[in-house]
């Protein structure tokens, strides 16, 4: 037992999922176990999502202290409202939407960078500005005109084969490459190295301000990618689309077992705490707390999970 513990306490990130898991006997427990594989879809279905935009938040945090994203939710709407028009439910323009939607995403990224390295923004604030304008230029293109999504697009985002999302399973194919880019490629490896020490790093010769460049980028992009798909699976963009994940997207890197002082992440844990947010307000709702109380008691379960975790701190 004492030997099973030092195994688990070495992979904080379990705790996720172990949490997540007791969230879910919970709930169906009270339901007396009508409707646990719907939730358990709906589940892995949401927390695809937020997945997909936790990956670039990750890489972006893992580049040390000081360094997140803000402007996720302003990206997601930009590039969604944008995609949505171009492709104007048409199924032959989906692939020049999705180009769109990710050149939205890059072009956020790239200016994220501009305002961090040319004008020495520290990067909470750059980020933060940035959301303003992009959002507001989302805002303008749009009109608050809601387009619906392509049909092709809506039914692959919403296509559920064996109670298993299509789209969930791509995206574990998609976390499993980045996990492969982050420990086996110079990309990754510079990364966790700024992370640990970017002085040592720098005078190492590593590709210190590239490297920075290129994660900020992929975060935007991922952040444009899920734009375009949430807008696929929600019937459209919509102003307030992505206002959801700005701290969730930050909560699932913690929980997920990621160090917020940079130098250490990981992506296997994305998934478990994406489901853990989710099933957790899935049993508030369902054992009826009022909005006051589920807001304690999320905040309250999500500081046990992380404590519980204890992440691993980036060797100095």
């Amino acid at each position: 037992m004492t030997s099973f513990l030092r195994r688990l306490s070495a992979k904080p990130w379990l705790w996720a999922y172990l949490g997540a898991f007791a969230i879910w006997l919970a709930t169906i427990g009270f339901t007396e176990g009508r409707g646990a594989e719907q939730v358990l879809t709906a589940a892995v279905s949401f927390a695809t999502f937020s997945v997909i935009v936790a990956i670039g938040q990750m890489f972006v945090i893992t580049l040390g202290p000081g360094n997140v994203d803000l402007s996720i939710p302003a990206t997601m709407t930009l590039a969604g409202a944008v995609s949505m028009k171009i492709m104007d439910t048409q199924d032959s323009m989906i692939l020049l939407g999705l180009l769109i939607a990710l050149g939205c995403g890059a072009g956020v990224g790239i200016a994220n960078y501009a305002l961090i390295r040319l004008l020495r923004i520290p990067p909470i604030i750059a980020t933060l500005s940035s959301s303003f304008i992009v959002l507001s230029a989302a805002i303008s293109y749009s009109r608050g005109i809601r387009i619906k999504p392509p049909p092709l697009l809506a039914d692959f985002t919403t296509w559920i084969v064996g109670g298993i999302p299509i789209m969930a399973v791509a995206t574990m194919v998609a976390t499993a490459i980045m996990s492969v880019v982050l420990h086996r490629t110079l990309f990754g490896r510079t990364i966790t190295a700024l992370g640990q020490n970017p002085r040592a790093a720098r005078l190492a010769g590593l590709p210190v301000d590239i490297t920075r460049f290129a994660t900020y980028v992929m975060c935007g992009t991922f952040a444009g990618l899920n734009g375009y798909l949430l807008s696929g699976f929600s019937g459209g963009a919509a102003l307030n689309m992505g206002s959801e994940y700005l701290l969730a997207s930050i909560a699932v890197v913690v929980i997920g077992g990621t160090s917020v002082a940079g130098g250490f992440a990981n992506l296997p844990g994305l998934w478990g705490a994406a489901m853990l947010l989710f099933l957790l307000v899935t049993m508030l709702n369902t054992f009826g707390f009022g909005a006051g109380v589920r807001l304690v008691l999320t905040g309250v379960i999500i500081i046990a999970v992380i404590t519980m975790a204890g992440g691993k701190r980036a060797a100095r």
